[in-house]
């Protein structure tokens, strides 16, 4: 008998798997596979993101912190609840970023991979299920949104703006409110097939107006009931307000906490099944 192992000194000659175990191996860890592309993909623009997550929030903060805080700090921070205006916005800002990142993760590229490239039709080629492609694209903009959070985080702790210990928290409720617009969205971007300017529309008259009207700058409660439903129906208020009872204690009833945690696990739930469902229509299963 001959000794199949290598002579030493030599490198083991690396063989593929076969057809049956590639496929095998591709329907248990093909949401994995789709994620891992989604990442490689993300990597050619990674200064971007880089400078998008550490870029803006210093911008904001310094602003905020540095220029408006100190006007308004100066009128009396009672109706912030006592604490400074830059530990009220903090939560709101993070929050925002998260929704705003995840809103523009969760539209072309969604269309991308349908309509212009067909992105999604390659992965479908092979065993992976529609499923399993959109959990992928899922999993790495949720990557992306927890490392931007905690980046974003970070520069909130060096300004002083969460004294609570629990404020790294808020990093998981800037992602799960993230996932809570942007998962929908995702569903109804896998329905468009002719890009019309749907998506200026969205960012244009939903994004902006849920950020400007969802107790960002200035409580909820401080703003005409014309316009306060916004916020009531707002995953950036329901986020913003779990982001500040962690950040420094801010006093609300038990209850409306666990109702805001429900509005975003409930939104983000709903829009995991459209998008599963809408991808399975579009690519025919």
């Amino acid at each position: 008998m001959t000794d199949a192992r290598p002579a030493p000194g030599t490198k083991p000659v690396l063989q593929a798997h076969g057809p049956v175990v590639a496929a095998a191996r591709a329907r248990r860890w093909g949401a994995f596979y789709y994620a891992e592309q989604v990442l490689r993909v993300m990597k050619g623009y990674s200064w971007s993101i880089v400078m998008y997550s550490v870029g803006q929030p210093v911008a904001y903060l310094f602003a905020m912190g540095v220029g408006l805080a100190t006007l308004v700090d100066g009128q009396g921070g009672a109706a912030f609840g006592g604490v400074s205006y830059l530990a009220f916005i903090a939560p709101a800002l993070l929050v925002s970023a998260g929704v705003m990142t995840a809103a523009n993760e969760f539209t072309f590229p969604v269309m991308d991979g349908f309509k212009w490239r067909r992105t999604y039709y390659g992965p479908h080629a092979s065993p992976l299920t529609p499923g399993q492609i959109a959990a992928g694209h899922i999993m790495a903009v949720t990557l992306r949104l927890l490392l931007q959070s905690a980046i974003y985080f970070a520069a909130v702790a060096l300004f002083g703006a969460s004294p609570s210990g629990w404020g790294w928290a808020a990093i998981l409720v800037a992602t799960l409110t993230g996932l809570s617009f942007g998962l929908p969205l995702m569903a109804y971007s896998a329905s468009i097939t002719e890009d019309k300017g749907q998506f200026a529309l969205v960012m244009r008259f939903i994004v902006m107006p849920l950020f400007l009207f969802s107790g960002t700058f200035f409580p909820l409660d401080t703003l005409p009931l014309a316009v306060r439903w916004i916020g009531w129906i707002s995953p950036i208020w329901h986020g913003t307000e779990l982001g500040r009872v962690l950040s420094y204690g801010y006093q609300e009833p038990p209850l409306l906490t666990l109702l805001h945690l429900a509005v975003l696990v409930g939104l983000a739930a709903l829009g995991w099944t459209l998008t599963r469902r809408r991808f399975a229509l579009r690519m025919g299963q």
